[in-house]
């Protein structure tokens, strides 16, 4: 048996090596504490799991994997790796392995416990980024970590910090903090902390003076920040900053205009009507009069800006998570299912809302401003292919907890997503993969695996080919994965809706 530093160097390789190589990113400063290692239902303490003669992604064909109390402790090719007396053995040949698993970086849950958390692992996602943290997400964090609930690792933002009047001003069910000011952006800081928060998420109606006030208190607490970049604050000082991630891609679109300046006024022209009574009724204005203003900066697009603004966010390590599902499903609702077999794993309640938010989201919409969105999001796709070739840090992160995106599900088709904008098939695994794991500094020796039914760097549709799961050391095999599914689809059958109005769907695409 190796020792436990033979074990950690041979896990870096595996999570580092040739399938996911590229360009380092600047180091993260982890906030959550270790998850502990809790022996799997049924598996005795110190006792060890070996999977067999797998494919390893990043290590080399016909591999063993030894696992033992949550974490791996040795892995070489087969013929080197004795498998220790009484282990569980699994033999995967034919199969391959993708170390870590997935990692979905920007995630929205609020929903029954017995559906959204286990639809993660069961979908190969082992860790996820909770974009907008409540008491529930710390509270399904610790049940996982003891054991009694199955979900992925959980990194957990704050509530959100935003300017006022925000969108989102408290009617969701989820706390907003309002900012007026740097003394009250820093004690919002300081409140994040306390409340466990792994990090700090800044919005978008942030005033430059309150994102400043964020982005040193956030350093003065040793947490990260990151999130919207606010709409009157240059991009280039948001990464200047410090900001750990940029969500979304309208920021970006905007910067990448020859007449920024103009677009920016144009943004300061768009209002919240503080008569709308609902978060969805003041974002529905918001979303029909930014998108006149994307259409300028879309018209106005300069090359030259792009890669002068993108090379700085590379060699800031600022990471983007471009969140393709969300502008998909807004900006190509002419390719949206309304009869997915993937619907069957949320409540009704849930998804039989998610029509009327889109109908009355594209009301009033002419022939003309439909082709004009259409070439947007183009556009989108093509700032996903020239931030990757500037060599900045893609993260595949999806909204989910937006309409239309079922959670662990959606993250297949963020990669799909991801490869349509240009991006090489190993670049995309990167992005949903070592690189999130990096950045979340989750450890490099986690028992969480994604075992596959074919090769995912022959074609990225192959991890929905998805034949079994380690997630912390729990093997859910190919049997177990399935009856674990359809006791969530049962679960989702039967949940009640809430009270009025929570059913509401959460869009933070903006």
């Amino acid at each position: 048996m190796s020792t436990r530093r033979e074990a950690l160097a041979t896990s870096a390789a595996l999570t580092g090596g040739a399938l996911l190589s590229a360009a380092p990113t600047a180091a993260a400063v982890p906030r959550a504490a270790p998850d502990r290692a809790t022996p799997a239902p049924g598996q005795r303490p110190g006792s060890t799991i070996a999977l067999t003669h797998a494919t390893v992604l990043g290590a080399g064909p016909d591999h063993t994997v030894l696992i033992r109390d949550g974490r791996i402790t040795r892995t070489g090719r087969s013929a080197e790796v004795p498998v220790p007396r009484g282990a569980t053995t699994y033999d995967l040949t034919g199969k391959y392995i993708v170390p870590g698993g997935l990692v979905e970086a920007h995630v929205h849950n609020d929903g029954p416990e017995s559906v959204l958390p286990p639809l993660f692992p069961l979908n190969g996602v082992t860790a996820v980024r909770e974009m907008w943290g409540g008491p529930v997400h710390h509270e399904w964090r610790d049940k996982v970590r003891a054991g009694e609930l199955l979900g992925p690792r959980w990194l957990i933002a704050g509530s959100i910090i935003d300017g006022g009047p925000s969108i989102w001003a408290n009617d969701t069910g989820q706390r907003v903090v309002e900012v007026t000011d740097a003394p009250s952006a820093r004690r919002a800081v300081r409140e994040a902390k306390a409340s466990g928060a792994d990090f700090v998420k800044v919005y978008s109606r942030l005033t430059p003076e309150a994102y400043e006030a964020i982005a040193d208190e956030s350093r003065r607490q040793g947490l990260r920040h990151a999130g919207h970049c606010p709409d009157t604050l240059p991009i280039a000082r948001a990464s200047d900053a410090g900001q750990q991630s940029i969500e979304h891609l309208h920021a970006l679109l905007l910067a990448t205009s020859a007449r920024e300046s103009e677009i920016r006024r144009a943004m300061a022209k768009v209002r919240i009507d503080p008569t709308l009574h609902t978060s969805f009724e003041r974002y529905a204005s918001w979303f029909r009069q930014v998108h006149a203003v994307e259409w300028q900066a879309v018209r106005t697009y300069d090359v030259g800006r792009t890669r002068a603004l993108f090379d700085r966010l590379a060699a800031n390590g600022t990471r983007v998570t471009p969140t393709l599902t969300v502008h998909h499903s807004l900006e190509r609702t002419d390719q949206l299912s309304s009869e997915s077999t993937e619907f069957k794993y949320l409540p009704e309640w849930m998804t039989g809302y998610w029509p009327t938010v889109w109908s009355a989201l594209t009301a009033g919409r002419t022939a003309q401003d439909t082709a004009r969105i259409h070439r947007i999001y183009e556009h989108r796709l093509r700032l996903v292919a020239e931030l990757h070739r500037s060599g900045v840090q893609l993260l595949a992160g999806t909204d989910t907890g937006t309409g239309y995106a079922v959670p662990g599900f959606s993250l297949h088709h963020e990669l799909e997503l991801l490869a349509e904008a240009g991006l090489p098939t190993r670049d995309v695994l990167h992005a949903a993969t070592t690189a999130p794991a990096r950045m979340l500094g989750l450890p490099t020796d986690r028992a969480d695996l994604l075992v596959l039914d074919a090769d995912p760097r022959t074609h990225i549709r192959h991890t929905r080919r998805i034949d079994s799961v380690l997630v912390a050391g729990r093997y859910l095999d190919r049997g177990e994965r399935l009856r674990l599914l359809a006791d969530v689809a049962r679960a989702a059958a039967a949940s009640e809706p809430p009270a009025a109005g929570a059913a509401a769907p959460h869009i933070c695409a903006h």
